[in-house]
């Protein structure tokens, strides 16, 4: 298999680390394999991607979409750098309201699989970020929402003191 996968505190997020092939021109890596996945237990069908590029200090999230189309996602850097984040939204969970986080980068190659039921953001450490991501449903206008980045229940410890978020993420709710 080529990918090795690891559970976070919260053990529904998973990092995942691509075999990297590398030599002299280069590398190569899987990014994503169905049948290495569905082994683990990450069974959804990816049905969108989405691009980000983003500078330094800007703050996306916390999103999600609402039942009936709730997003897994799989992120991945491919420049540059972020502290990545995925709460518990799931009414009834132990982990309720728990966040965990990881720094993701390109240098490294790791993946953040976030099933459905997850709010997520990020913020840029790197002078630029380019983040590319995978979802279980298409975008929905109508189903998306999020929650306010610095919502003190939650409490991330965000590494950026002022960071640069859109005027509608600057109005998300609370928890």
């Amino acid at each position: 298999m080529p990918f090795k996968f690891d559970r976070l505190a919260i053990p529904e997020i998973v990092v995942i680390t691509p075999e990297v092939f590398s030599d002299d021109r280069g590398f190569f890596a899987e990014t994503y394999k169905y049948s290495d996945f569905a082994a683990f237990g990450i069974k959804e069908r990816f049905v969108q991607d989405n691009y980000s590029c983003s500078v330094q200090g800007v703050l996306r999230g916390l999103h999600y979409q609402r039942h009936p189309k709730a997003q897994g996602k799989l992120v991945q850097v491919i420049f540059g750098e972020i502290f990545d984040v995925a709460v518990d939204i799931r009414k009834g969970s132990p982990t309720y309201g728990k966040w965990v986080e990881i720094t993701l980068s390109a240098e490294k190659m790791q993946m953040l699989y976030i099933p459905a039921g997850f709010a997520h953001g990020f913020c840029v450490l790197s002078e630029k970020a380019d983040v590319v991501y995978k979802t279980t449903e298409e975008y929905s206008p109508e189903h998306d929402t999020g929650i306010i980045w610095d919502d003190p229940k939650v409490g991330i410890h965000w590494p950026v003191k002022q960071p640069i978020v859109s005027v509608r993420d600057a109005g998300l709710p609370f928890l």
